[in-house]
């Protein structure tokens, strides 16, 4: 795990790189606590972000979207197109039109920059058929004055998973500080990526609810089995500049937060057998796979955090959404 380390630092330095250098900044001045958006602004950078989205799936092209996407929602974005440009350059063949509808906007008051507001859209990607209804939550966040609205976060839910949020008298609503570390929630909400990703290297701190994305994740890595390969696991933080956790105030005094993480999966064969590579794999690789192979995922969360003391879950954290996307990958 030692080798694995040092080949996911590796692995992870032209990102981490990207993110600090366009790190968020308060601009000096700008001290007054105003909401982050007019409802019509945030109306304009959703449609401005599905016409973008809408071309460059249909293209495959990254560059058509780059600049109406950003953190998570934009490294995973933009990868996927890069590989499926490359494996399908014609384009997309079986291109649908997304289309976002009845939609609603939570706009926190703070002040200074990045400033940021939550769409709650319907879309017509329900699953099943559209027998299972979904809502898409985007999370949309601006720079400075002068900067576009980009989505750093999609999140698809049950509607029933969608909380109140707490709001002020003129419908504002309320920003989970980014260094919150108040006692009266279950987990500090601005450490989330780091407590996420030492609880699935070492299951604690134990803050998170079971399911399919905490303890079911956990322990399908420990049992991935396959006769002549071995399997290794690394997870890692991704908190800081375009990566930050954005979080709102709900009305019975819990969170609703979106954050970042990065996790690597490293399989080495055994000799006399590759492990395989796939051909959306392939358009990401780096190196030659003979022996390893090295998969690099960044993912969102979205996660109701409820106050300290409440029954949800014995009080734990409940990940309502996972929405993980391969972005390099490398073989030795």
């Amino acid at each position: 795990m030692r080798r694995l380390g040092r080949l996911a630092a590796g692995l992870a330095t032209a990102t981490v790189l990207s993110v600090t250098a366009s790190g968020c900044v308060t601009v000096h001045g700008e001290l007054e606590v105003v909401p982050g958006a007019t409802k019509s602004e945030a109306a304009q950078a959703l449609a401005d972000f599905t016409a973008a989205y809408n071309k460059a799936d249909k293209a495959y092209d990254p560059a058509l979207d780059a600049d109406r996407v950003t953190g998570a929602l934009g490294a995973i974005n933009q990868a996927g197109l890069a590989a499926r440009q490359k494996t399908s350059p014609e384009g997309n063949a079986a291109h649908k039109p997304l289309e976002l509808t009845d939609a609603s906007y939570t706009i926190p008051r703070k002040a200074g920059w990045p400033r940021w507001f939550l769409a709650d859209t319907d879309s017509n990607r329900d699953q099943d058929g559209g027998k299972q209804d979904t809502r898409w939550l985007l999370a949309f966040v601006r720079t400075g004055p002068d900067a576009p609205w980009k989505a750093a976060y999609l999140a698809v839910v049950a509607p029933s998973d969608v909380p109140k949020f707490r709001k002020d008298t003129d419908g504002s609503a309320q920003p989970v500080p980014s260094a919150d570390t108040d006692a009266a929630l279950a987990t500090p909400p601005a450490d989330l990526s780091a407590t996420y990703t030492a609880y699935l290297k070492e299951g604690t701190p134990d803050v998170f609810a079971p399911g399919a994305t905490t303890s079911g994740w956990r322990d399908a890595r420990k049992n991935t089995r396959r006769a002549g390969f071995s399997y290794q696991f690394d997870d890692q933080p991704l908190n800081s500049g375009t990566f930050a956790p954005l979080g709102l105030t709900t009305e019975d005094g819990g969170a609703l937060v979106f954050f970042s993480s990065r996790h690597f999966e490293r399989q080495t064969a055994a000799q006399g057998l590759r492990p395989t590579v796939t051909a959306d794999v392939r358009a990401l690789l780096t190196g030659e796979v003979k022996n390893t192979l090295t998969k690099e995922r960044v993912s969102s969360q979205l996660v109701y955090v409820p106050k300290k003391g409440a029954g949800d879950a014995d009080g734990k954290a409940r990940v309502l959404n996972r929405l993980p996307g391969l972005v390099a990958a490398q073989g030795s």
